[in-house]
């Protein structure tokens, strides 16, 4: 039994040791594993990436480009591609089996690739194309440029280089075309050197006279030529001028510029959001790239603006032209596309100077203007302050938009001009009182011209309301006075002599107060009927001729209000004539009735 249980025991110690043992290689069992499955990872994907499977390498050699298929397996090559570049780096044996086979493959996607995007390039050159399909297309395949930037630096250069080449050309000859038939339907009489504002009717006969007038543009007048900048206009369709010439259609210079550069701003955006995005730039570059693309257009344009502008002396057109070029170029800005900026800012270089000489001219025009050219005069409103009118208010009316200072000095100095030049004038006629109607005439003719059009608060308009209301008090001390001149003198002494206290020195002018007091009584309501008529033939305008007559009778009804005055003095206040003085209320109604009812 004992040899039996130490046998049992020694049976027991061994299995022990063998289960050590037992747990010794498992645990070096599951390190070889660990690291066989370490291993098996980093080979099968070396692997996975090295291989090159028979699928890929059929559809790069056979499938056409424009397949889905193949631009995924494109995409494939340009991983393995880039996987075998870092694992050469790291010296990796096996990089050498598929090396030549990757090579392969990529110069025949390089191929294939290039033979496409040249084909897409080159069928931009085809007459009447619509350039923007084939360009949407290539922006579907933009990873194929990107294949070549990556690969093959050469051949993306060479196609980048065919295409700068191709659009420029297509964009020059498309603007330059199109330049040339819009400047055929402009209006066929435009303004020249003679066409200022101080050049008298009569110097040009051919201009002014001609009773035709469908193809002349307006020099001084804005009319409706200022919708060119309005919202709808100014982005609406461009002007196409094959159409315009069937329907014998004319237009002015603006509008031309208008559908020409609107044009132009269309293009470019596309132009340049296709660059950046195609060809991968941004920044300088991306601006560097659209420079050599449309660069010939945009000197092209520079060149024709220059040509025209030289020649140009409409201002008004000049003036709308450099308010389009302010509206497009903060619709690029809000669009975030600088690509055109410095060939606007280089287009209002040549735009104001011409601008500022051309109303120049016309300030010097009136300073040199001879009243004594204008031939026979009369009270009536001068042409010359009407076109100053006309044009002021379209200045005026289109600066408020982008106001800008150096614009108000000329108007300023303008309309300092016309003012000398209506005062000259007004100096040729004899009597003051003609003087004063032709003033008032213009003065009350360019107010109204600058009210309808421009702003009530603008410079000119309160200058002129000042000149015109001066003028006006005036004329009406001037038309009282023949009728009633001896009441107003007589007031006038008498309140002199009242106010420093002398009333003993009007006990003699008993004789001279009945005279006039009956004088004015029996004459009165025959001068202010004469009178009315007299200021309703001297004004043009009714309304002002009316304002005149109220004006009048209102200075007339005070005069003699002051007259009962100086009447209820001591020294006169007993004299028999105050009975034959009329009741101011009751000359207030009799006046009523022969204010005009305009």
């Amino acid at each position: 039994m004992e040899q039996m249980l130490s046998t049992f025991q020694c049976d027991l110690s061994s299995i022990s040791s063998e289960i050590q043992t037992l747990q010794e290689q498992s645990v070096a069992m599951n390190l070889r594993l660990k690291n066989r499955q370490a291993v098996r990872s980093q080979l099968s994907q070396l692997v996975d990436e090295l291989v090159v499977p028979a699928n890929m390498i059929s559809t790069i050699l056979e499938a056409p480009v424009t397949e889905q298929e193949f631009l995924e397996q494109l995409h494939e090559l340009n991983n393995k591609i880039n996987y075998v570049k870092e694992q050469a780096f790291r010296e990796t044996m096996a990089c050498a089996d598929v090396q030549h086979v990757l090579e392969k493959l990529k110069v025949k996607a390089v191929t294939k690739i290039r033979e496409f995007i040249l084909q897409k390039i080159y069928s931009f050159r085809k007459p009447m194309t619509n350039y923007q399909i084939p360009q949407n297309a290539l922006l579907k395949y933009r990873f194929f440029y990107q294949f070549l930037l990556g690969n093959e630096r050469a051949v993306a250069q060479e196609l980048r280089e065919q295409y700068v080449e191709t659009m420029s050309k297509i964009y020059l000859s498309y603007f330059k075309s199109y330049t040339s038939r819009l400047m055929k339907i402009q209006y066929e009489e435009v303004a020249d050197k003679d066409d200022l504002m101080g050049v008298e009717d009569t110097a040009k006969k051919g201009f002014f006279s001609k009773p035709s007038l469908k193809n002349r543009n307006t020099i001084f007048t804005l009319g409706n030529r200022g919708s060119v900048i309005g919202a709808a206009e100014l982005e609406g369709p461009i002007i196409v001028p094959h159409t315009a010439q069937k329907s014998d259609v004319r237009y002015p210079f603006e509008s031309l510029f208008r559908s020409q550069h609107y044009a132009l701003l269309d293009n470019s955006c596309r132009e340049y959001l296709f660059l950046c995005d195609f060809f991968m730039v941004t920044g300088p570059s991306a601006q560097d790239l659209f420079n050599t693309v449309m660069g010939k257009t945009l000197a092209m344009f520079l060149k024709h603006m220059d040509a025209y502008v030289c020649d140009c002396y409409d201002s008004i057109a000049v003036f709308l032209c450099i308010h389009i070029v302010l509206r497009f170029k903060a619709i690029m800005a809000k669009r975030n596309i600088p690509a055109v900026d410095k060939y606007w800012d280089t287009l209002l270089e040549i735009l104001w100077p011409r601008f500022e000489y051309i109303l120049e001219l016309n300030i010097q025009s009136i300073q040199n203007m001879d009243p004594q050219k204008l031939g026979f005069l009369d009270t009536r409103p001068l042409y010359i302050t009407r076109r100053y009118a006309e044009f002021s208010s379209a200045i005026v009316s289109i600066n408020q938009t982008f106001p800008n200072e150096r614009t108000h000095a000329l108007l300023g100095q303008l309309q300092v001009e016309v003012e000398n030049f209506v005062l000259r004038v007004a100096a040729e006629f004899s009597s003051r009182k003609e003087q004063l109607i032709f003033l008032i005439n213009n003065y009350d003719m360019m107010l109204s011209v600058l009210m309808e059009r421009a702003v009530e608060e603008s410079k000119e308009v309160e200058g002129f309301q000042q000149l015109l209301s001066a003028r006006t008090q005036e004329f009406i001390e001037e038309i009282l006075s023949p009728p009633f001149g001896g009441m107003i003198a007589f007031v006038k002494e008498s309140e002199a002599l009242i106010e420093k206290g002398q009333l003993d020195r009007l006990r003699g002018e008993e004789a001279r107060v009945t005279q006039l007091v009956r004088g004015f009584a029996s004459t009165w309501k025959t001068s202010v009927e004469s009178l009315s008529q007299d200021v309703m033939r001297s004004f043009s305008n009714f309304k002002n001729g009316t304002s005149i007559i109220q004006g009048a009778l209102t200075q007339l009804i005070q005069y003699y209000h002051r007259f009962h005055k100086v009447l209820s003095q001591p020294p006169l206040r007993a004299l028999p004539a105050r009975a034959d003085l009329i009741n101011i209320h009751h000359l207030m109604v009799e006046l009523k009735k022969h204010k005009p009812n305009f």
